[in-house]
């Protein structure tokens, strides 16, 4: 595995980040830190634009726990079936918001290990919660943070959890916050997967990946 990019080097990268998007935002619509937590479980393997269509009237009925168990299984499909793996998305939903009123007085907890301890809510789930809700600097690793933090070795490591550790590691304090965010938004818009659009990167400069393009 190589190793990480010197301190001042990710320093660097991460002032740029920081001074072209100050207050980076994730793209999932919600309203509160329920509709974040169900907005992030519905996008597992889907868009966000695509979690978006779907929960745009979806979160005008049923933005509590309570009013999605009304909703119900059979309601919450009609909404989700353009999202894929839609069903089992539909039971895990409803199970967590039962679990949410029956265990956490119909609130989203703000701990990982009670967060995790909901039906289909993994350590990714929970990390975007801790961040976009609680404003927790959790680091939660997709493909396009695990591409851009190898490519440019600000955080190089062999899986998502050796990503998450090496950006806590890494990544000087006051970038925390917003780290995944500027990373998601760099390898989802510039360091795509296909066709990175290197010429238009505004770190180029400081990224040591051997296949740029032109």
């Amino acid at each position: 595995m190589a190793e990480p990019l010197d301190y001042a080097t990710i320093t660097e990268i991460f002032r740029r980040f920081h001074a072209a998007e100050p207050e980076p935002k994730g793209e999932l619509v919600h309203t509160n830190a329920f509709t974040l937590l169900v907005a992030v479980a519905l996008s597992a393997q889907a868009t966000d634009k695509g979690v978006n269509r779907a929960t745009e009237a979806l979160f005008r009925i049923a933005d509590t726990p309570g009013k999605m168990l009304a909703l119900g299984e059979e309601g919450l499909i009609e909404h989700i079936r353009t999202i894929g793996l839609y069903r089992n998305k539909a039971k895990h939903v409803i199970r967590l918001s039962q679990m949410l009123v029956d265990r956490f007085g119909g609130e989203v907890p703000s701990s990982r290990a009670a967060l995790m301890s909901l039906p289909g809510v993994g350590r990714k789930t929970a990390n975007v919660v801790l961040n976009m809700w609680w404003r927790h600097p959790a680091q939660a690793v997709d493909t396009h943070i695990f591409r851009v933090a190898n490519r440019t070795r600000v955080a190089p490591g062999k899986d998502v959890a050796a990503v998450e550790r090496a950006i806590e590691d890494q990544v000087p304090a006051p970038y925390q916050l917003h780290a995944h965010h500027w990373l998601i938004l760099h390898g989802r818009y510039t360091c795509k997967a296909r066709k990175p659009a290197c010429g238009a990167c505004l770190i180029s400069d400081l990224c040591p990946w051997e296949d740029k393009t032109a």
